[in-house]
């Protein structure tokens, strides 16, 4: 009786519903529009790149188009202090350990200044301010993974970016392998959300920490883990590549991992060629837990595969070095392709028709794609002049963006919603 009266009530609404002039005549309320703005950090002087004993200067400007336009620093944007430019960015907002070591931030850099929007104190999981890998896991629970104090262990803790509670943290179930001393401080961390699995990317180091000179195990691992109940379910040692890129700051400083439209896992890598590192840009494919045997989208790499960025398409964003100019941070030795990931072939980007000279600067992510644009923004410190450049995706076009006063180290773009 009780599902026949809801029919009849459902019916009811239904059938007025239809018959209303009022309801046939009212407007379909519009889309919300979202508007962007980005933050642009430099340094003045010289190359800032792992930026702890650098003060790094960021601005917001709400465009980088105008060709005409050179963008001062000088007396503007905030000198950044209390907190570091590694950074997980989401959004409006950056989530990071601050310089202290003692809480989670979540910050926004408005009105020109960084502000304190929540922050969470440690519980029983400490981590240093730039030395730590993360992932989303749907869009508000933030995954923050490193190793401890003594790089012998590997620790997680789990974050509502709602109101930056502590959801859970512990400890994962890998140790120090034998013959080995240390795990890398930081590792990589992707989530697959098609089979609900966590990559974490990590090796073995004989060397303790802080040592001059490092003897690596010969390849990386691949531990696969249950994001729930963080159980260890697999454990693999690569055999396509030595190290991650960027292991000991995880994706704070550069982007080294992505997923295509059917949930591909990307990620760039190297090894060691002749005693210069060459990278790689290498595939798990959705549905597997290893590396997709002799695959590698950058065959042609001059040197170290430094950030990627996914464009769509099979098309990716990349910036790496050229070992016969130089690997040194202030070289002038680093440039900007398309890779396209299922010819496995890359193409040097040009403006018109020459091929945008070598820039200096390695660390840190000099560049950032607008999706609701399909343009990539990208920096360049070339040897004449600090500018930002414009990549179009479906046109393949490339302009020239604002440029950055004399004086200024451009080391990081990154995109916010207002």
């Amino acid at each position: 009786m009780f599902y026949s009266l809801v029919a009849a009530l459902m019916l009811g609404t239904a059938f007025t519903s239809c018959s209303s002039d009022d309801d046939k005549n009212s407007p379909t309320p519009p889309e919300p529009v979202v508007t962007y703005h980005y933050d642009l950090t430099v340094v003045a002087g010289n190359h800032g790149g792992m930026s702890k004993d650098k003060s790094h200067i960021t601005l917001s400007v709400t465009s980088l188009s105008d060709a005409t336009q050179t963008i001062s620093f000088e007396g503007k944007g905030a000198e950044i202090t209390n907190y570091t430019m590694e950074s997980i960015t989401d959004g409006k907002y950056y989530y990071q350990v601050p310089v202290s070591g003692d809480r989670f931030s979540k910050l926004q850099f408005k009105g020109n200044k960084m502000t304190v929007v929540q922050e969470q104190k440690f519980k029983e999981n400490t981590y240093k301010a730039r030395n730590y890998t993360h992932a989303w896991m749907g869009d508000n629970t933030l995954l923050i993974m490193s190793t401890d104090g003594e790089h012998k262990k590997v620790i997680w803790t789990k974050l509502n970016t709602t109101d930056m509670t502590i959801t859970g943290e512990g400890t994962l179930s890998i140790n120090v392998a034998e013959g080995y001393n240390v795990l890398t401080t930081s590792g990589v961390l992707a989530y697959r959300k098609s089979d609900n699995k966590l990559f974490y990317f990590y090796y073995n180091k004989k060397e303790t920490s802080g040592s001059s000179k490092t003897s690596n195990e010969p390849f990386f691992r691949i531990a696969v883990v249950n994001p729930q109940t963080m159980a260890v379910e697999q454990e693999i040692v690569n055999k396509e590549a030595a190290q991650m890129t960027g292991s000991a700051y995880g994706e704070l400083l550069q982007q080294t991992v992505f997923f295509d439209e059917a949930d591909n896992l990307y990620l760039s890598a190297f090894s060691s060629v002749n005693k210069k590192n060459i990278g790689k840009l290498l595939r798990i494919k959705k549905g597997a837990l290893d590396f997709e045997e002799g695959y590698n989208a950058f065959p042609e790499a001059k040197g170290k595969l430094l950030t990627v960025q996914y464009l769509g398409n099979g098309k990716v964003l990349a910036y790496s070095g050229d070992n016969a100019v130089g690997t040194s941070i202030g070289d002038v030795a680093y440039y900007y392709s398309i890779i396209d990931v299922n010819s496995k072939t890359s193409t040097r980007l040009a403006y018109n028709g020459t091929e945008i000279p070598y820039s200096s600067g390695s660390f840190s992510q000099r560049s950032v794609f607008n999706a609701n644009e399909k343009r990539a923004y990208f920096g360049v410190n070339t040897a004449d002049e600090q500018c930002i450049y414009i990549y179009d995706v479906a046109t393949g076009k490339v302009t020239k963006g604002v440029s950055i006063a004399a004086g200024y180290y451009f080391d990081q773009i990154r995109l916010f919603e207002d």
